[in-house]
């Protein structure tokens, strides 16, 4: 399991687990609980590389990032250190 501090967005620690090249849980801790649950639940079992693709560059309000946009970094992060 990863975890990755995300930067910018109200979440503090983000979770990754994956299954090869596959998503097998994200956790979220701060953040829109709801609806990070509900992300999460969207990527479970998606190709890691195909859910960084769909969620990089999402912004929230005037921000520069969103949590879907860190979960992205922090998916990508679990993909270097499986290596």
């Amino acid at each position: 399991m990863t975890t990755y501090y995300p930067k910018g967005t109200c979440s503090r620690e983000i979770h990754v687990e994956l299954d090869g090249d596959r998503i097998a849980n994200i956790e979220v801790i701060g953040g829109c609980n709801g609806n990070l649950k509900g992300v999460a639940a969207l990527l479970k079992g998606m190709n890691a590389q195909e859910a960084i693709a769909r969620i990089r560059g999402i912004t929230c309000g005037p921000k520069t990032t969103s949590c879907p946009d860190q979960i992205s970094y922090a998916i990508e992060q679990a993909l270097a250190e499986a290596k």
